[in-house]
């Protein structure tokens, strides 16, 4: 057994017969009795009390540090008693997610986790309270389903990073009886063509070749607003998705597209004739941006997508001036109501042309992997997950076989 224990009710003296005895201490009767003690890794004397008639209990613990020492899964008590608040900005700060992403993460952590398990100290965790936070988080009505999960997801990481550390044995996380907030599964329903037509139609000239980049090319709406004359080849009928612009912390931000995935996407020539329209009646202005972060260096591109100012488009104006009141004549929500605002409509938003594009290639028969691949995903599971309803049942191909194999008039 390593180290050993203190009995700091009793100490040894040297009497008269110059003999070691046992005497009762000034601290006899008070506090805890046994004070387990050893030298730990660094160097440095660490230690445990335990109250009277728990000796055995002292010894079992020190015991069992020096197995975990010696099986290299020793935790420094007095490090393991950082909260999770304190740990979580500490890892926050040295993430190697882009800025925009560290912004939407803390967010996320102080709002929603901090208040359930922000004071527990790391060493402290058990599953029963991961439990209790997926608990809170399901019964928030302001906190949705997949919103949940990201938290959920946020506070996974950190924990994960604390096991890396040597400041948790395990993630409780991982443990069986914990799970994830449940999510209902919502299937998305893509676009009608005539949708399509609709909505462009009722933009602003300026703004509907941005409905070609999207429903014709799978583009995100960053990186619409992003899209760039270097990123056209019209002779090789294919463009490129290499940037987007990102708004942080309020300031426009030019930025690899989302996972740093860059990509070819074919360019339709239906796409490629309305954009070659829109540069001759738009032309692109050049405009310089940081990159990545606000202080980030500058870059120069020419944007074929621009306010009226000859900016930046930014996302909630364009939102809520041009791209609502479009969607409300195309019949997809309602009017304005008195006070001038429209109802929310998230699955009516830019996005929706992305799932009309991936929803086209499907029920054509492109591959799954293909079509991961133009809307840059990071693997086709990811495609699956979300669009696996759209593609071609194979239903009617099963009977038709199933029947002819057995109705088949076999010769004698």
């Amino acid at each position: 057994m390593a180290g050993h224990i203190q009995d700091r009710w009793y100490k040894t003296q040297t009497n008269a017969d110059d003999r070691s005895v046992r005497v009762k201490s000034d601290r006899y009767g008070t506090g805890l009795r046994y004070r387990a003690r050893y030298v730990g890794p660094d160097g440095s004397e660490k230690s445990k009390s335990f109250p009277d008639g728990q000796k055995r209990l002292a010894e079992k613990w020190l015991t069992n540090t020096a197995s975990d020492m010696s099986r290299g899964h020793y935790i420094d008590p007095r490090t393991a008693r950082i909260t999770f608040k304190a740990y979580a900005e500490k890892w926050l700060k040295a993430h190697t997610a882009d800025l925009s992403s560290q912004i939407v993460t803390e967010q996320r952590l102080r709002l929603h986790a901090f208040p359930v398990v922000g004071r527990r100290p790391l060493d402290s965790f058990r599953p029963e309270h991961i439990r209790e936070l997926t608990r809170a988080l399901e019964d928030n009505p302001a906190v949705s389903d997949a919103y949940a999960r990201n938290i959920y997801g946020d506070v996974r990481a950190v924990l994960s990073a604390a096991v890396d550390d040597g400041l948790l044995p395990r993630n409780p996380c991982s443990a069986k009886s914990v799970r994830p907030p449940a999510s209902e599964q919502r299937h998305v329903v893509p676009w009608l063509p005539a949708q399509v037509r609709a909505v462009r139609a009722a933009l602003p000239e300026r703004y509907r070749t941005m409905v070609d980049a999207g429903a014709g090319c799978g583009l995100r709406q960053g990186e619409i607003v992003g899209l760039a004359e270097d990123a056209i080849d019209f002779e090789g009928r294919i463009l490129r998705v290499i940037r987007q612009v990102k708004l942080i912390r309020g300031k426009a931000v030019l930025a690899p597209p989302k996972c740093s995935k860059e990509r070819d996407v074919p360019l339709p020539s239906s796409v490629a004739e309305g954009l070659r329209a829109h540069i001759d009646a738009c032309k692109p202005v050049e405009t310089e941006l940081p990159w990545r972060k606000p202080d980030g260096p500058k870059v120069s591109v020419r944007l074929l997508f621009t306010n009226t100012a000859g900016g930046v488009v930014w996302r909630s104006n364009f939102n809520t001036q041009e791209w609502k009141p479009a969607l409300a004549v195309a019949g997809l929500i309602a009017e304005a109501g008195a006070d001038g605002r429209y109802e929310s409509a998230r699955e009516h938003g830019m996005h929706a042309l992305r799932h009309f594009y991936a929803s086209v290639l499907l029920d054509a028969g492109e591959s799954v992997k293909a079509v991961s691949q133009y809307l840059g995903h990071t693997d086709p599971a990811l495609t699956l997950r979300v669009y696996a309803h759209l593609m071609p049942s194979s239903h009617e191909r099963t009977r038709k076989t199933i029947d002819g194999a057995l109705s088949r008039n076999e010769p004698q």
